[in-house]
Order: C-alpha cells, then structure tokens, then sequence
C-alpha cells in the first residue's frame, strides 16, 4: 500500500522535513501540507510511530521510481548460484573419471557448486567389490579438484545416495 501522504496524514502535528533534508521543525499538518503544495511537491509520511509522526517534503512519483530502479539494479547485479549434479559409478575408470571431471571443473569455474552423486545399484555389488570404494572415490574426486574448490558438504552414511558438494575456490 505504501506510505500515507497528503490528506491521509490524519495527525494534527506533524516533524517536517524539507524536500532538501532540511528539518523545518513541528507544525499543524495543514500548514505543513500547504507548504508542500505550494512546492508542487507531495507531503509523505515517513515515521509515523513517532510523536509527532514525521513527514519528509518530496516529489513521491519520483520517489517510488528511483526506488524500483534502485531494486531493479539490485536485482541486476546479484548472481544465483545453481547446484549442478554429476553422477558417477563407484568402479568408474580413470577415463570415464577424467571427462567427468572436465565438466566438474566447467561448473566450478562459471561460478556453481557441484553436487557429485555415487550410482549404485544394488549393495551386494558395492559390498562384493569392497565397502571402502565410495568413501575412496570421493577421496581421489577430492584430491583432483584440488585448489579449484572446496568440499563444502558429505552424505550421511546412512542416506541411500551417497554425495558430496563441491562449492568453488574464492
């Protein structure tokens, strides 16, 4: 809705402020709203938890543009950081391992987390092979990623997937 301004200003003193930041002290709001209006500016209320209320002298239409293109450039200039997800197999060769790695350090240097996920099908395989081999691949995935980024975070051991987030180096 907004702040009120001109006759919604329902206090009968009012703290004003000139439209130049200049304090012009207390005075009866109809006084106040003549001054603004001989300006051809609008009376806004600024504080009104104050006693009395304060109110600021200014051109509001202006006011609320400067205000969206102020949010508009804010919006602008941040940046969203997206989790990406590689997955892998816990017997992956070093070939298979090495491409996987090239996108891997792709989405770490445009500035995203990666979200490196184990594929395991079955645990008879897993336990067959050895219980070591995920922990382990996460080890050597972590050794190549090296300086380029940070683990940032593990699975549980017992979640069903087991992953790891590589956020990039600052």
């Amino acid at each position: 809705m907004g702040p009120r301004m001109n006759n919604r200003i329902f206090a009968k003193t009012v703290q004003v402020i000139s439209a130049t930041g200049q304090n012009l002290g207390v005075m009866p709001t109809p006084q106040a709203l003549q001054i603004a209006s001989d300006d051809g500016l609008d009376l806004v209320e600024i504080n009104s938890s104050n006693t009395p209320p304060i109110v600021k002298i200014m051109d509001y239409g202006k006011f609320k543009y400067e205000q969206k293109k102020r949010a508009s450039e804010a919006r602008k200039n941040q940046k969203t950081v997206e989790v990406k997800e590689v997955w892998v197999k816990p017997f992956i060769e070093e070939n298979d391992l090495n491409i996987k790695m090239k996108k891997v350090f792709e989405f770490l240097d445009s500035g995203n987390k990666v979200k490196i996920a184990v594929m395991t099908r079955g645990n008879k395989k897993v336990l067959a092979r050895g219980k070591d081999a995920v922990p382990e691949l996460f080890a050597r995935i972590v050794e190549i990623v090296g300086n380029r980024g940070t683990l940032e975070s593990k699975s549980k051991p017992d979640e069903r997937t087991k992953s790891i987030l590589i956020a990039p180096a600052k």
